[in-house]
Order: structure tokens, then C-alpha cells, then sequence
């Protein structure tokens, strides 16, 4: 009787007092359900969140191969000469050095003073000899080393690069087209590759993009009738100014022994080709409604009206028998392309060809792997009206059509960052590094939509103003019978590379280039 009564003052306690035994249970199994899901939410959230906050540009990849214990050149001087990839090996200089708020030998406009030879005043900033410490330099020059010297440090390293003289004759006379004068007189290339004196005056302005283009970049006179030992003067002057000399038929290799040569990582040298035309040209457009036709308007460039003129595409088509006559026609450029296009081959014997078959390998699949995180379409080129961000839209030049790349949509910040940069075109990119070494105070607020198209054509403008107005090569008085004026009075070694009166001299020389 006893023990009934104590079992059921029992249940009343746990029943009464401490409630049903199933609300424990459902208790029990709600902190449990709860327990496992901050469990599990924790490794879903160091799973999701962790890799989302690391950047491909900052994995071991983005270093390349081992370098040793060499210290990356921060001192460097690249001679930017024109259509030889030039525009994408600065935007590699432009990247490192604003990546390490290095400072630029930035031009006053786009162009160190081009096509004058170069004078230390056209740098932004300069103050004399050793007043300030300038980095890198890379905006187009016509070369004057002495000149160059008072800017850059004396343990700058001096580099640049070349194209075979018939490839570069294609590319400019598809963009300048309308700027020179013995170009624009031709129906096509093949037309004045057939007899090139019949279009050509020397005394004409903008007309040294017609003839030896490599050679008047270097500083030289490209009107002189080749001698042997004028040709092998003028390259014995190049060797002595510059460490390095890329040939950009041979892009990925320059890129390789560039990035040992100065010493820098993998992701410095990676890069998406910039400024290319398109391939397969389009009737749309032309001339006077872009942005190089109103500069070389403003610059005082007789620019031809008409609109089926301007739509017009160049024909670029050449025979066998006409690329010959361009080399023929370019002969100074000619002889220095093969004996550069030698010594860079001699250069990478000695590096190794398994090693460099390697390492251009590496930088291949290094430059897919950014273009598929960074790029639209995995990196396909587009025209630049289908790019929707007008401030990374390339500038149209002449009757082809420029490309630029779009870029991939959701990238965080850090990878955002690194692939604009990448695929900023370059007049943009001085810009925001002008900004940037020269705060300038707030200006006054344009109205939407006008404010970066003002900043464009004004940029456009400055840009081929320098381009084509107070070249070396002008009219005198405007007569028929007017002296060709060469500013500088020499070269920049000293001397004068004087003019043979020698007829121009057909190669003997026909070995296949490697």
C-alpha cells in the first residue's frame, strides 16, 4: 500500500512538475536538429566562403617557374615602335608598375613628342637631370638616347621590339591609311608595293609610316639609300643601346626571355592581345566619323571627303612578287629585322629550347586560365560597340576596326581589379596613371553621358596631334622643290649616319627566317 503511494506521487512530479515525457523528447530532438545545423552550417560556410575570397591572381601559378635569387628590375625603358604588338607589351609595363606604385615617365599628351625626336621636357613632371626618379618608360618615341639618359636612371634596362618589315607594312598602311600621304594616294598595297616612288614624297609629313618605319623609330634616317655599312652602323648602335630586342612574330618566346631578363613573375608578362584590328574588315564606319579622323583633322592632315571613300576597307592583298618589293622598299628595316631576328634565336639556344618549349607552355595555359575567369565569351575579341563599359572601349583608328574584350560579370574586387587592368586600352590607362602621379583638384560636374565622351575625343585629338603635325619631314615653304628637313641635325649616338649615294642594294641574302 505504501509503495503504490510513493509511485504515484512519482509520476505526479514528473507529470505535474517537470511536464509529459514527450515534450522532453521533442526538447531532446530540437536541441539536437539545431546542434547539427550550426555544425554543418559551419562547414558549408568555410567551404562556400573561403576559396570566393582567394583570387587566381594571387596562386602559386600567378608566379611561374623559379627565377633564383635575382631582384626584378624596377628601372626600364621599352622603345614603343609602331604596329609590332607594342601596345600590348606596355600594357604589361602599365600593370607592374601600378601594381607597385612605381612612377612613369608619363608624355604631356600620348606621345613623347613623336614624330620629333625625343626631348627630356616632353616627360610630365621632369626637372632636370637625377631631379626626380623616374621607373618606367614606354609611350612612343622617336629614340634619342642622350635624351632618354637624362630621364631614366643608369641601371635602366633598354628593351624593344620588331616585326618582319612586310607585316608591318600591311598594318599601317591598313591604319594609317588616311594620315600619309603616299598611302592614301594608293588604291591598295599591293598598288604602291608595285612602284612605291610613283605614291612616295619624302618631304611630305606623316609619309615616314610608308617607308622604314623601324629605322625612323630607332632615330635614324629612313630615307637613306642602304649601304652595308651604313645598315651595320646603325644596328651596331641599337645593340649598344638596348639589352634586349623582342620580335613579336615570336610573341610568347619574347615574353619568356623577357620575364627572365627582368626578373619578374609569370602574371607580369601574361597578357590578352590589345589594339588588334580586326581580320575580316567592315564597310561600316570610316575616316571622317572617327576619333583619328577628327584629330588628324584638328592636326591640319588633308583627310579626303566622301563617304563611299571613307567605307572603303584597304585592300592589303600582295602577291610573292610585291612583298619582295616592300622589303626591297624597306631594306634598312629589312636587314635589321634579320640580323635581330638571328641574335634572338642565338638567344634562345642559349636559354634552351626544351625549357623555353616549356615554359611558353606554361605561359599558354596561364593566359587561357585568366581569360576564361576574366573575359566574356572565354576571351573572344569583340567590335567596341558591343562593349557596354565605354571607359574600356578601344579607340577606332583608320578603316579597320580595333578589338577589345568585355569583362566577365560577378568577379569580387581583387580579380576585377587585375582583369581591367589587363584589358584597359592604353590611352585610358595613361589617363588613370596621369590621374594618379598628378591629382588634379575636383573639376565641376558634366552632365551625364557627356562628361567621358568630351574626355574621349579630347583624348583623341591630343593623342594624333602629336602624330601628325611638326614631323621631321615637311615642305619647306610649301614648294615643290623644298629640302627634306630631319630634326635633331644627328643621330642620337653622336654621329651622322650620312646618305649613300649608293642605289639600294637587293638582298642576296634569302634564308629562311626561323
Amino acid at each position: 500500500m505504501l509503495f503504490r503511494r510513493r509511485a504515484r506521487m512519482l509520476r505526479w512530479l514528473v507529470c505535474g512538475r517537470l511536464g509529459p515525457v514527450w515534450m522532453w523528447k521533442a526538447l531532446l530532438l530540437f536541441v539536437a536538429i539545431a546542434f547539427a545545423g550550426q555544425l554543418l552550417g559551419v562547414i558549408f560556410n568555410k567551404s562556400s566562403v573561403q576559396p570566393a575570397a582567394r583570387s587566381i591572381f594571387s596562386s602559386p601559378d600567378a608566379q611561374g617557374p623559379s627565377l633564383g635569387s635575382c631582384q626584378p628590375h624596377t628601372h626600364v625603358m621599352f622603345l614603343k615602335t609602331h604596329k609590332t604588338a607594342s601596345s600590348t607589351v606596355l600594357n604589361m609595363l602599365y600593370r607592374f608598375g601600378e601594381e607597385r606604385n612605381l612612377r612613369f615617365a608619363l608624355p604631356l599628351g600620348y606621345q613623347l613628342g613623336y614624330p620629333l625626336p625625343f626631348n627630356a621636357h616632353r616627360v610630365k613632371g621632369y626637372r632636370g637631370p637625377r631631379a626626380m626618379e623616374f621607373h618606367i618608360m614606354g609611350n612612343h618615341m622617336r629614340f634619342n638616347k642622350h635624351e632618354v639618359e637624362k630621364v631614366m636612371s643608369a641601371d635602366t634596362f633598354y628593351f624593344t621590339i620588331i616585326r618582319d618589315p612586310v607585316s608591318l607594312a600591311e598594318s599601317s598602311f591598313a591604319y594609317y591609311k588616311e594620315v600619309a600621304p603616299a598611302f592614301r594616294k594608293a588604291k591598295g598595297l599591293g598598288d604602291f608595293a608595285d612602284d612605291p616612288k610613283k605614291y612616295y614624297d619624302p618631304r611630305l609629313r606623316n609619309n615616314h609610316y610608308a617607308r622604314n618605319l623601324l629605322w625612323f623609330d630607332f632615330g635614324m634616317d629612313h630615307n637613306a639609300n642602304f649601304s652595308l655599312a651604313l645598315a651595320q652602323h646603325g644596328e651596331a648602335m641599337i645593340r649598344q643601346a638596348f639589352k634586349l630586342i623582342l620580335v613579336s612574330e615570336y610573341f610568347d618566346q619574347s615574353m619568356i626571355l623577357l620575364r627572365h631578363a627582368l626578373c619578374w613573375p609569370l602574371d607580369a608578362v601574361v597578357s590578352f592581345s590589345l589594339n588588334a584590328r580586326q581580320q575580316k574588315p567592315s564597310g561600316i564606319g570610316g575616316m571622317s566619323g572617327s576619333w583619328v579622323g577628327k584629330a588628324a583633322a584638328a592636326a591640319g592632315v588633308n583627310v579626303r571627303g566622301g563617304h563611299s571613300q571613307a567605307r572603303t576597307p584597304p585592300n592589303l592583298s600582295l602577291t610573292e612578287e610585291q612583298r619582295e618589293k616592300l622589303r626591297q622598299w624597306n631594306t634598312l628595316d629589312w636587314y635589321l629585322y634579320k640580323a635581330f631576328n638571328q641574335t634572338f634565336w642565338e638567344e634562345i639556344d642559349r636559354f634552351g629550347l626544351a625549357q623555353m618549349d616549356q615554359e611558353v607552355a606554361l605561359l599558354r595555359m596561364r593566359r587561357e586560365d585568366l581569360a576564361r575567369v576574366c573575359l566574356r565569351d572565354g576571351g573572344k575579341p569583340v567590335e567596341a560597340h558591343r562593349i557596354r563599359d565605354k571607359n574600356i572601349r578601344p579607340f577606332q583608328s583608320g578603316l579597320v576596326k580595333i578589338l577589345g574584350y568585355e569583362l566577365q560579370p560577378g568577379l569580387d574586387n581583387t580579380t576585377r581589379t587585375a582583369c581591367l587592368r589587363m584589358i584597359r586600352p592604353e590611352i585610358q590607362y595613361k589617363d588613370v596613371l596621369d590621374a594618379k602621379q598628378f591629382p588634379r583638384a575636383p573639376a565641376v560636374q558634366a552632365q551625364p553621358g557627356h562628361q567621358s565622351q568630351g574626355r574621349i575625343v579630347a583624348a583623341s585629338t591630343s593623342f594624333l596631334r602629336q602624330d601628325s603635325s611638326r614631323t621631321g619631314e615637311r615642305l619647306m615653304g610649301g614648294e615643290a622643290g623644298g629640302r627634306t628637313v630631319e630634326g635633331g641635325g644627328g643621330d642620337w649616338d653622336g654621329s651622322h649616319l650620312m646618305r649613300s649615294n649608293q642605289t639600294v642594294i637587293r638582298g642576296q641574302e634569302k634564308g629562311r627566317l626561323r
